[in-house]
């Protein structure tokens, strides 16, 4: 009599296809933390037990500021009756923390998430989120626990666990904050390396994802640009200008992408295509099967002088 198979894991099941994480980190100029002991629904934000006019008001400073809202929580055993608090934090803007314990506590989130862009006078204290969101898909939980643990351990100060992030067959999945760099495939070791380098003043391009400041396909430009002219600090490399053509969202879109490299004069200047990728499960939790976008950058070259000279836009 045979056994049960074994469970479909999409995170497995992406690593067998070599699916390409570049340009796959979701869009997001700020992200709001709300620290919350759990245990997480599904969908973490709405069933976090907020009142339904502060949830209301919560997505809709989200949607202004261009936020992303997440749940995080300290790896290891949980304290319930500890003292909670909101993050509000992104690359344009200081930091603004507070604590809450209850849904009115989190009117100043809301203002904060929907405040002008402003570039902070000093630098950023980091944050590293682990998504380890179990109940929205297993791997989450599976892969993202061990890492986050490691990171736990060297700094246990900027290390949080945190609901969904987003590209779940990437797991585990770093985020590093303020910057909004995206990282997937990690183990323990590598995850604790990168940070290390982060940390450092310097970006690791393994597992690197993207950039949650640009488009996806500005993204894989940016990624390229990393992974071709490194190491390079996590800040040297910024999208100037792009122009695509195609499909706004979907495949068959081609962007041309000039990135600024360490504020340099000369911009390099990156073709990307987005490509259908066969149908395939994506999540564990998936019912069909999608077809994925893959960003492939063809070509990688300094923009020609004379056109460099004639852009009223440098």
């Amino acid at each position: 009599m045979s056994g049960r198979p074994p469970a479909f894991r999409c995170a497995s099941s992406a690593r067998e296809r070599a699916d390409p994480a570049a340009g796959s980190a979701p869009q997001a100029r700020r992200w709001l933390l709300l620290e919350h002991p759990g245990p997480w629904a599904v969908d973490a934000i709405a069933g976090a037990g907020f009142h339904a006019n502060t949830l209301s008001l919560l997505e809709a400073s989200a949607k202004m500021g261009g936020a992303r809202i997440l749940l995080v929580r300290r790896p290891g055993r949980q304290d319930p009756q500890a003292e909670r608090r909101w993050t509000a934090i992104g690359p344009d803007f200081e930091t603004v923390s507070a604590p809450w314990n209850e849904s009115g506590s989190l009117l100043r989130a809301c203002v904060a998430m929907s405040q002008p862009a402003e570039l902070p006078e000093a630098p950023q204290a980091p944050v590293i989120l682990v998504c380890t969101h179990g109940v929205h898909d297993a791997c989450c939980a599976i892969r993202g626990r061990p890492v986050a643990a490691a990171l736990a351990e060297r700094w246990p100060d900027l290390v949080w666990e945190c609901s969904h992030v987003g590209g779940d067959r990437f797991a585990p999945n770093v985020v590093l904050l303020p910057d909004g760099f995206y990282y997937g495939n990690l183990d323990p070791e590598s995850a604790v390396r990168t940070v290390a380098d982060y940390l450092a003043g310097t970006l690791a391009t393994e597992g690197l994802r993207g950039v949650a400041s640009v488009s996806p396909p500005e993204q894989a430009a940016v990624v390229a640009a990393y992974e071709r002219l490194g190491p390079l600090a996590p800040g040297a490399v910024t999208v100037r200008r792009s122009v695509q053509k195609g499909p706004h969202h979907g495949h068959g879109s081609e962007t041309t992408v000039d990135l600024l490299i360490d504020g340099r004069v000369d911009l390099i200047q990156v073709h990307v295509e987005a490509v259908r990728r066969p149908e395939a499960q994506l999540t564990c939790r998936a019912t069909r099967a999608t077809p994925a976008t893959e960003y492939r950058v063809g070509s990688f070259e300094p923009l020609p002088p004379p056109e460099r000279r004639t852009r009223d836009w440098l």
